[in-house]
């Protein structure tokens, strides 16, 4: 395997499938396989995951809502997707441990470094909820902290596009698609694939982001397996 412990970062929207809103099961299923898969080969999985397909706080913020309290809603939306997907991994015969950053004791852990490592060890796959624990972050933000607080060897963002290109492939047919791409020419093209606090924290850790289609059956598998899918962004 090309990596032995990963952070799978996978957005709130991815869930809902072909839905319009919540949470597709079958979109679910389908995740929880791909995830079993390389598992299996014995590579340590944690996963974050946004609540866009619930709440976005500042999608509330523009509607004249408080953005703190905004962002706590968010925070929860990945709760619940936190724990669907824990349910849907159980259901592949996976051992699941939830933790947010927000204490809910009843439903999840609390957060704590030592105790996720131990579980990923243990070949658990661990879920981070809440976000970063406060407000103004996004789950980007999240995923690439826990990942440098975990030692991951690279951040796997999964999406419904194969990779970064030089324009929206949704709406340019003539975009090109990047193979490799330095975190400096992401900043200087203007390419989205994380919010800048996000990437700025994965640069200056020597973090590998890897940007690939998720809902491509197999894709997962062969990436960690060293294929070339999608895009790798990195200091190189």
């Amino acid at each position: 395997m090309q990596y032995k412990r990963i952070l799978l970062k996978l957005s709130g929207e991815a869930l809902m499938g072909e839905r319009q809103y919540g949470i597709d099961p079958n979109r679910l299923k389908e995740y929880a396989q791909e995830i079993k898969q390389v598992l299996d080969k014995g590579v340590e999985i944690a996963i974050v995951i946004g609540g866009g397909n619930i709440f976005r706080g500042v999608a509330g913020a523009s509607q004249g809502m408080d953005r703190v309290q905004g962002d706590h809603m968010g925070m929860l939306a990945t709760c619940i997707n936190g724990l669907a997907l824990q349910s849907a991994l159980e259901d592949q015969g996976i051992h699941t441990r939830l933790q947010t950053a927000i204490e809910i004791k009843e439903i999840a852990e609390p957060y704590i470094k030592r105790r996720a490592n131990r579980h990923l060890e243990k070949g658990r796959v661990v879920i981070f909820g809440g976000g970063t624990g406060n407000p103004y972050f996004t789950t980007d933000t999240a995923a690439v902290l826990r990942a440098i607080e975990i030692n991951a060897d690279a951040i796997l963002k999964g999406t419904r596009v194969d990779g970064i290109y030089t324009a929206d492939p949704e709406k340019d047919k003539d975009a090109v698609k990047y193979k490799n791409i330095t975190f400096k020419d992401v900043i200087e093209k203007g390419l989205k694939v994380m919010d800048m606090t996000a990437f700025t924290l994965s640069e200056e850790n020597k973090l590998p982001i890897i940007v690939f289609d998720m809902n491509k059956q197999g894709n997962l598998l062969k990436l960690v397996s060293g294929e070339n899918i999608g895009t790798i962004v990195d200091n190189e």
